[in-house]
């Protein structure tokens, strides 16, 4: 069995949090978005990333993403259609106002938004595909460690949203100057481009 992924729940739960909680498409925006929007706001595409995720990690636990990878056609229309949302997003979060003088007819990202990110993120499939092939949860017949890996999955992907959101709001309280707000906005959403394009690129 691969070292870095030893038998044991809190093995796996360790390496989700290490892989999960990495930057990625999917934590960078959230951040992105929680710093440009604040909590209330972002709380929508929040909840699209973690329904978005889940749907991933179902697909993966239950073998429709091997099925998926038999249709050739599916993969890059899924992929080109969230690169292109990503754009948008990045361009909505770098010119977005500051927190303080938020303009509430300025949108924020939507859940269909964070559903269409999350469901089209490659490092979300590649993840729990290692996930589910390099961990064992020992005792436990096939249905049931299944199970019990996808149900601590599925809190590790909440967490995870969850404590990237707060990283960025807290950013937001923390730069109450609208060119530092200004600034930290363009970083995050030149990250998000930078991230979403190493996470396309071919291994």
């Amino acid at each position: 069995m691969d070292a870095a992924f030893p038998p044991g729940l809190g093995a796996m739960l360790l390496a989700a949090a290490a892989l999960m909680g990495s930057p990625g498409p999917s934590t960078i925006s959230v951040t992105a978005v929680g710093a440009a929007f604040g909590l209330r706001r972002a709380m929508p595409y929040v909840a699209g990333l973690i329904l978005g995720t889940t749907a991933v990690l179902l697909a993966v636990a239950t073998g429709l993403f091997a099925a998926l990878a038999a249709v050739p056609q599916a993969g890059p229309v899924l992929t080109a259609a969230a690169a292109l949302y990503i754009l948008w997003l990045a361009v909505r979060i770098a010119r977005a106002p500051p927190l303080a003088r938020d303009d509430p007819s300025v949108p924020a990202p939507s859940v269909l938004g964070g559903l269409l990110l999350a469901t089209a993120n490659p490092k979300a499939w590649i993840v729990f595909s290692a996930l589910f092939a390099a961990s064992r949860l020992e005792g436990l017949p096939p249905v049931a460690e299944a199970v019990a890996k996808t149900l601590a999955l599925m809190a590790m992907i909440v967490l995870m949203h969850l404590a990237w959101l707060l990283v960025g709001t807290s950013l937001a309280r923390l730069l109450s100057q609208p060119a530092a707000s200004r600034a930290v906005n363009l970083v995050l959403a030149a990250a998000l481009v930078l991230a979403t394009a190493w996470a396309l690129l071919p291994r």
